[in-house]
């Protein structure tokens, strides 16, 4: 049995990249005041599906040793991109924090965090099950 399955990397990942969410939400929260600070955004879900590829569809066919495989993720290469919110409106000062809605999205961040914590221990208590049946 192979106990670091591809759900336990996916949940592993998810947990790791809410991490980092949270805490870029939280310097945009910071620097809500600071003049000419661009609010930040942690894009990790492209990946994660990528990285996933449950039904192969997401990869390209390699067909011949000379081809080269561009398109399958996988969780060794899985990298985040930070980027700057296209949406955030400027205010005078240069600032396109908007705290309520960063506020907004660190609930909603803490709330995925949570169920992705209780599927990483569902997911392990079945593994733990599984073993113990086995003797």
């Amino acid at each position: 049995m192979n106990i670091n399955d591809k759900t336990l990397q996916a949940l592993a990942s998810g947990m790791k990249f809410r991490e980092m969410r949270q805490e870029i939400i939280s310097s945009n929260i910071a620097n809500a005041e600071t003049p000419d600070y661009k609010a930040k955004r942690l894009d990790f879900e492209a990946a994660l599906a990528r990285a996933l590829d449950v039904d192969g569809n997401m990869g390209m066919k390699v067909t011949d040793e000379k081809h080269y495989d561009v398109g399958s993720g996988g969780f060794d290469n899985l990298e985040p991109e930070v980027v700057e919110d296209p949406n955030g409106v400027v205010n005078e000062s240069g600032n396109s924090v908007n705290r309520e809605k960063e506020m907004t999205k660190m609930a909603e961040n803490k709330i995925m965090y949570d169920a992705l914590v209780q599927l990483m221990n569902k997911k392990l208590a079945l593994k733990k099950y599984i073993i113990n049946s086995e003797r």
